[in-house]
């Protein structure tokens, strides 16, 4: 269980992150209303992985997709 901080999670005091469907949640509120030490503490290969599934705004949405892929094509340089 992972205390969620009020500022990400306004129903619950716990998530359980070994839940697959409460993990997906957590990941896209964190996306959605984290700060840049919420975001820099998730796994980003996780973020990559789950990015299709996750139910983003779509304006998050894009900023994610354009990053991975501008890191892909950094990377293939």
């Amino acid at each position: 269980m992972k205390e969620a901080k009020n500022r990400i999670v306004w129903s619950k005091r716990e998530i359980d992150l070994s839940d697959p469907w409460q993990r997906r949640w957590w990941i896209s509120q964190v996306l959605t209303h984290g700060r840049a030490e919420d975001i820099a503490a998730l796994d980003w290969d996780e973020i990559r992985r789950l990015l299709p599934d996750l139910n983003l705004p779509p304006l998050i949405r894009r900023l994610w997709e354009g990053y991975f892929r501008d890191e892909d094509t950094a990377t293939a340089e």
